[in-house]
């Protein structure tokens, strides 16, 4: 049965499952192309959401994903049938990227988008020394550590709750700012700092102790200073089925035991 959608384009994982099942729908709906889509079905994982909002960025390219992957918090649950109802049914959220700025050892200075977090982390068996600056005031001279990351609504459910960090509501106007490993200041567990927020990072000791900042999946290895702020001029655009939105996602998180 063919139901032709205007405007699809589907994008897999490149898992033998996800790669059937996308075949499956391009038969069943069509596809556009990923360039002319104005709306895009990612099957995989949140790994593969995450390269394709980043692909879409600023676009105004709505992604719908299908779980093909281990956790899939940013996926919907996989279905051939209804597939235009489903999409005219889903429900939007707006996520906006933090903007990285490094500068790294040898002079050279570099930007790169994340949509969950940007890390700083150790490169060597040495814990690294960290000065973290908000809005120009430094708020902790040294941390020392094996790493801290400032993370997004969206990313406060990923890596920084691994570190312990906590889950922001997915529309509060806020940042987590969460050490990895703390070893002094011991007690320090971070900070909950608003949207608004110019936070910057300078290493210390940085050629005995070299430190990378990744930005989601983009990383820059010896940065010396990285600047973080949120880029309110971009943003990408998820769409759920109703009642899985991501709001009641990172509320259901915070209830797990």
């Amino acid at each position: 049965m063919t139901e032709r959608i205007e405007g699809v384009s589907f994008v897999s994982s490149g898992t033998a499952e996800a790669d059937r099942a996308t075949a499956q729908l391009r038969d069943r709906y069509g596809d556009c192309g990923f360039e002319n889509a104005s709306v895009v079905v990612a099957l995989g994982g949140d790994g593969l959401m995450l390269q394709t909002l980043h692909r879409k960025m600023g676009m105004n390219v709505p992604v719908y994903g299908m779980n093909f992957g281990t956790v899939g918090f940013l996926m919907n649950e996989f279905g051939a049938d209804s597939l235009p109802q489903r999409l005219a049914a889903a429900l939007p959220t707006d996520i906006y990227p933090l903007e990285m700025h490094v500068m790294l050892a040898d002079g050279s200075e570099h930007m790169a988008l994340a949509l969950n977090e940007v890390s700083l982390f150790r490169m060597t068996y040495q814990a690294v020394k960290v000065q973290i600056v908000v809005d120009g005031h430094v708020r902790l001279d040294e941390l020392i550590c094996d790493g801290v990351l400032l993370a997004t609504p969206a990313g406060s459910t990923a890596y920084n709750l691994s570190a312990h960090g906590p889950i922001l509501p997915i529309d509060a106007p806020l940042l987590a700012l969460t050490p990895i490993s703390p070893f002094r200041p011991r007690r320090w567990r971070g900070a909950i700092l608003n949207n608004h927020a110019v936070v910057t990072f300078r290493t210390r000791e940085s050629e005995k102790r070299p430190v990378s900042a990744v930005a989601d999946n983009v990383e820059f290895q010896r940065v010396v200073e990285v600047t973080v702020r949120e880029n309110r001029n971009q943003k990408v655009t998820l769409l759920f089925d109703p009642g899985t939105g991501l709001e009641e996602r990172v509320l259901t998180e915070q209830f797990r035991y």
